[in-house]
């Protein structure tokens, strides 16, 4: 890429900040999944700017350890009362569904009613985004608030949905650059109207792929739109012959609220990718976080799982499914919450990410830190018992899917701390379990107590997930 044309580009950044906006407001209203309609309707949106190509994968195709579930499409829902008053209304917001929701047309008591409606007593005036992707199930969302005025009552259910064989769709913008050597930038197109998560990253994505379109490039960059979790599945699945080919990526998520840059580094955390993000953040002279590795979060856990180990991080702003982004998967995550200033800045920094892959910047920076050690864990070297088992992920090519074997809840989007805790843990085990690390080694590195780690992997491996072999450390 040539630096005057670079420029210029840069210098483009506050145009498309209007464009970047424009396009947010375009797809705000369409109700997106994993399947469906929805995702067809984004990405016709997105082809007005870069020419996709459009991919179908058809229900129950085999994806390494998953499948590709049934196409869901919805027109319409919502609960009316007994005067036909309606309390829940789809057409007013489509959080109000749980997303994947089964049809259903029956009238109900409140007490059944409550069964299926979902609320966030802590943010009592907030819609929560639910899902329900692999549990046919069927369910509603609401206020906290408007839930408590809820009466005895007959109501009446509707869900206008269907659920039945189709495929799964996504999209992919291939630059030819002077190699086939690979930069990937990849986002999620699977969130209904949620704008910060992720919104923010499908405008972002589509105006870096626009206007890098004309520009000449020594790497070839790839651009996919995809549905989260199973879409990266499928494109690893169906694409594994190209995956050599990445040198750089990133998992493009959550960068128009105001937060500061938070860069999440790749699994093997000193690749090139990490070491330009850095160097790039930087030069901002702003403040910016770095975060060593975790195996939850987007899409990059896929990338970086063991049997692929890409050079995939993630930059984006307020961390996901904590309490500095309270706005994160609720009705609070909207048009007024997304700042054109953070998408222009955020355009920016993406664009320098590149021009530095570019230039082939070889400054080394110093970035990996050593793990602290743990002194619960070790004291007097009393090294906890089984500290020396080292498993092997029998399904190292992206996550298994847990589900399916009834460890994980088939309810998303809750955010509870138990829940949370036997999740995390299990996805820690699955990526460093290479044969490499040691259950010692894993607990270190994630922080999570030995016991936990221990007890789960036993767990896993009566799954048939995990497999062990004796470690002998001299």
């Amino acid at each position: 890429m040539k630096k005057t044309e670079f420029v210029n580009l840069q210098k483009l950044a506050s145009h498309v900040g209007d464009e970047m906006h424009q396009l947010m407001n375009e797809l705000y209203p369409i109700c997106r999944s994993i399947t469906g309609d929805g995702v067809r309707k984004t990405l016709k949106i997105i082809s007005k700017h870069v020419p996709l190509d459009i991919h179908e994968i058809e229900t129950g195709s085999k994806v390494f350890d998953w499948t590709i579930p049934k196409e869901w499409n919805i027109n319409d829902a919502y609960v009316a009362d007994s005067t036909g008053n309606k309390i829940i209304d789809f057409q007013k917001s489509n959080l109000h569904v749980v997303n994947y929701s089964i049809p259903i047309n029956k009238k109900v008591s409140l007490e059944e009613l409550k069964k299926h409606i979902h609320t966030i007593p802590e943010k009592p005036e907030l819609i929560p985004y639910m899902t329900s992707y692999y549990n046919e199930n069927w369910g509603f969302c609401m206020s906290h608030n408007e839930f408590k005025k809820l009466s005895e009552d007959e109501y009446h259910v509707i869900i206008d949905s269907t659920l039945k064989e189709g495929s799964l769709t996504y999209g992919e913008y291939y630059l030819k650059g002077e190699t086939d050597e690979e930069i990937l930038f990849s986002t999620y197109v699977c969130h209904p109207s949620l704008c910060n998560d992720n919104l923010s990253g499908i405008v972002l994505t589509t105006m870096l792929a626009k206007y890098l379109t004309n520009l000449s490039k020594k790497y070839s960059i790839r651009f996919l739109f995809i549905p989260e979790t199973i879409g990266a599945i499928t494109w690893l699945c169906v694409n594994e012959k190209l995956v050599s080919n990445i040198k750089h990526g990133l998992v493009v998520t959550c960068v128009g609220d105001s937060g500061t840059f938070t860069y999440k580094k790749s699994r093997q955390g000193n690749t090139e990718i990490d070491r330009t993000v850095i160097e790039v953040l930087r030069k901002t002279n702003k403040d910016f976080r770095i975060k060593d590795f975790f195996p939850w979060g987007s899409d990059e856990r896929q990338f970086c799982s063991p049997g692929f180990n890409l050079p995939v991080g993630s930059l984006y702003r307020s961390q996901y499914g904590t309490s500095e982004f309270p706005e994160y998967h609720t009705s609070a995550d909207n048009l007024d919450f997304v700042k054109k200033e953070s998408l222009i800045e955020a355009f920016s920094t993406y664009l320098s990410i590149i021009l530095n892959l570019e230039q082939d910047n070889t400054k080394k920076i110093a970035l990996n830190k050593e793990l602290s050690e743990r002194p619960e864990l070790i004291k007097n070297n009393d090294l906890p018992e089984g500290h020396d088992l080292v498993y092997y992920n029998l399904y190292p090519k992206c996550e298994p899917n847990l589900g399916k074997r009834g460890l994980y809840s088939m309810l998303g989007g809750q955010n509870k701390p138990e829940i949370n805790r036997f999740k995390f843990t299990l996805l820690w085990l699955l990526n460093f379990s290479d044969g490499k690390h040691s259950l010692l080694d894993i607990s270190t590195r994630s922080g999570i107590e030995f016991n936990a780690i221990k007890n789960a992997a036993k767990i896993l491996e009566e799954h048939g997930i995990l497999n062990f072999q004796q470690n002998f450390f001299e």
